[in-house]
């Protein structure tokens, strides 16, 4: 195997190329490239190449909310960490993740329900426009969905990837029959650095030429 001596700050440059490289004859519709592009370099995964599903206007969407200074809200606090503070800071954003409050916890407990879908109760009480990465728990996404039908919550996008085996897939495909902006990773894969990458992809776009 032959090795390239890069130096660090050329290597998600020289990762990206070599991505590129590896997609071959597959053409990416502009608008999403980057961002699925990112989701590989974050996983080392190709199979997002095929597996992230877009709304029609989803990423036009999160980038104006991100311009109008919204709210990212997501479902761990790895992917919260995980979300470039400086390029929010740029755009006068911000990101929460509710997991941890004790009033979450509180409303779990006295409700019967899990930290995830509390988390989203709290997530519609904020005003603004609203991000919101589901890497982690899919029960996030169905009480989302019930918060979106009864008219309580509108995000500008979900972006909806959790990981795993139990009801994941049922609750990215009630997401995407939300009626609201989405990027979703269909079938079993995600997790929270792949809410962060797009998270992240997004943001660039707006703060940095790749």
């Amino acid at each position: 195997m032959k090795i390239e001596h890069i130096l660090p700050a050329d290597i998600e440059r020289r990762s990206m190329e070599i991505i590129e490289e590896e997609l071959g004859d597959i053409i990416l519709p502009p608008e999403e490239k980057d961002i699925i592009k990112r989701v590989v370099h974050t996983s080392a995964d190709f199979d997002y190449v095929r597996n992230l599903r877009f709304s029609k206007g989803a990423v036009d969407a999160a980038l104006e909310a991100l311009q109008a200074g919204c709210t990212i809200v997501t479902d761990t606090n790895m992917a919260c960490m995980g979300i470039s503070q400086p390029g929010l800071t740029k755009l006068s954003g911000r990101k929460v993740c509710f997991m941890a409050d004790s009033d979450v916890a509180a409303a779990a407990k006295a409700q019967g329900t899990t930290r995830a879908q509390a988390s989203m109760d709290k997530a519609a009480t904020l005003e603004g426009p609203l991000i919101i990465a589901v890497g982690n728990a899919p029960t996030a996404l169905l009480r989302l969905r019930e918060l979106i039908d009864a008219g309580k919550i509108r995000p500008a996008l979900v972006i909806g990837v959790p990981v795993g085996f139990v009801n994941v897939v049922y609750a990215k495909e009630v997401i995407m029959d939300a009626g609201v902006p989405y990027i979703v990773a269909k079938g079993r894969k995600g997790g929270s650095t792949i809410a962060a990458a797009i998270c992240n992809a997004l943001i660039y776009r707006l703060t940095r030429h790749e």
